[in-house]
């Protein structure tokens, strides 16, 4: 009897419309987008170590981004990272290199126009935060960071103002060091889009967001911004209407993806949550609203970062939250997860949730031996595959870690791969 009930709903929810089928059992529309997504486009995840940093003298590698694109050569990946040795304390910008199909990394070497330069009273400028991003028209990759400032070897407290930096790389050579201007009294203190995910259009130009303030000690607004790139050189052509949040910094390291014709908005904030807008041009954006799962529970998280992933079929999201399994880790930098959005009414679809990278260690009785996600970058390879890369960190250990990749392997071919 049980079993015929069962039967008989579920031929009831295959044969009637979705919204109209849910809503006379008394269920809402997004339970339908859960039911028709869960049995999902994800048939496997795969850790791999691709530099062991935990119990060596080898650096500790952080920021790993990666762009795959079609070179003369076939296929290729390449990858920014940088050595990290403290609380926001990085070394030069570096660079690897792989080909399809082994994808067997190069040893990393400098990016030479993304090091330090000293400044007066000891204090050295850097770069950090790298994305590096193919861009087709120019056949280009761009990659762009934020500067950074040091005081000895430490992290200066007293950051002067900052904004984006660049540089281009073309059949295996770097170009110069570049700002990208914005004379604009809103960004006076800080404007940057580090570790943030951009889109190229298709008329040649870059969707990107600002985080900026006037003020040192105020709270950060981010809008969408549209540049031109010629190959060489990346200019602020238009500027969108901003989003607001005064809890803590505001609004920090906006990602974009397209997705579905519209452009999504994810973003750190301060207030144990992130959010999500979503835009027909990029201009303008609907009101921000917190990341929550598909019944309204709100996830929480603590100042960390969330990335796209996009498949032609569905839209995930990667992101560290607060769960039962990590209480004791700070920040809840692990696990790294991954969920599938519900892009119609902004939310995540709790059955799809899967980890990326595990917690590794014992979160309740040895802590400071898990080691930290959180800064890390999703990016389709293939029409089968896709990857994020993290270093993760020790900072109890000295800062060690390890560079890791996570492949993802599609149930379906991804439409939207390289």
């Amino acid at each position: 009897m049980k079993s015929n009930r069962s039967t008989n709903r579920r031929e009831f929810l295959r044969r009637t419309s979705g919204a109209t089928a849910l809503l006379a059992l008394g269920r809402n529309p997004g339970q339908l987008f859960a039911a028709q997504t869960a049995p999902a486009l994800i048939a496997s995840i795969e850790k791999v170590v691709l530099r062991r940093g935990r119990d060596s003298i080898t650096p500790t590698w952080f920021h790993p981004r990666a762009c795959v694109f079609t070179s003369p050569h076939g296929k290729m990946a390449l990858m920014t990272l940088q050595p990290i040795s403290g609380s926001d304390y990085f070394g030069p910008v570096h660079w690897m290199v792989a080909h399809a199909p082994d994808w067997e990394w190069t040893e990393p070497r400098v990016v030479p126009a993304l090091g330090r330069v000293g400044q007066a009273d000891r204090v050295e400028e850097g770069v950090c935060d790298v994305v590096p991003e193919w861009h087709p028209a120019t056949q280009t990759v761009l990659a762009l960071g934020h500067n950074v400032f040091y005081s000895g070897p430490k992290f200066s407290p007293d950051q002067p103002p900052r904004w984006p930096v660049y540089t281009t790389w073309r059949d295996g050579s770097w170009g110069a060091r570049r700002k990208l201007e914005w004379n604009d009294p809103r960004g006076a203190y800080i404007y940057t889009n580090n570790c943030g995910q951009r889109v190229a259009l298709p008329s040649g130009d870059i969707l990107l967001a600002f985080s900026f303030a006037a003020r040192k000690n105020q709270p950060r607004s981010v809008a969408g911004v549209i540049c031109a790139f010629d190959g060489e050189t990346l200019a602020v052509k238009q500027v969108g209407e901003p989003l607001h949040h005064e809890a803590g910094r505001g609004l920090l390291e906006p990602s974009l993806v397209r997705f579905d014709g519209r452009f999504w908005l994810t973003l750190r904030a301060e207030d144990n949550r992130g959010y999500v807008s979503a835009s027909d041009d990029g201009l303008h954006w609907s009101p921000k609203q917190p990341w929550t799962w598909d019944n309204g529970e709100p996830l929480t998280m603590s100042t960390t970062q969330q990335h796209w992933l996009a498949h032609s079929e569905g839209l995930f999201l990667v992101y560290t939250r607060r769960d039962a399994s990590n209480l004791n880790v700070p920040r809840w930098r692990a696990p790294l997860w991954l969920a599938q959005v519900d892009t119609r009414n902004l939310h995540l679809v709790r059955a799809s949730e899967r980890v990326v990278l595990p917690l590794v260690g014992d979160c309740v009785n040895a802590p400071d031996d898990v080691a930290y996600s959180g800064n890390f970058h999703p990016v389709n390879v293939s029409a089968g595959e896709a990857w994020v890369t993290d270093g993760e960190i020790l900072p109890k250990r000295g800062w060690k870690g390890d560079l890791l990749l996570a492949r993802i392997r599609w149930a379906k071919p991804n439409q939207l791969a390289p």
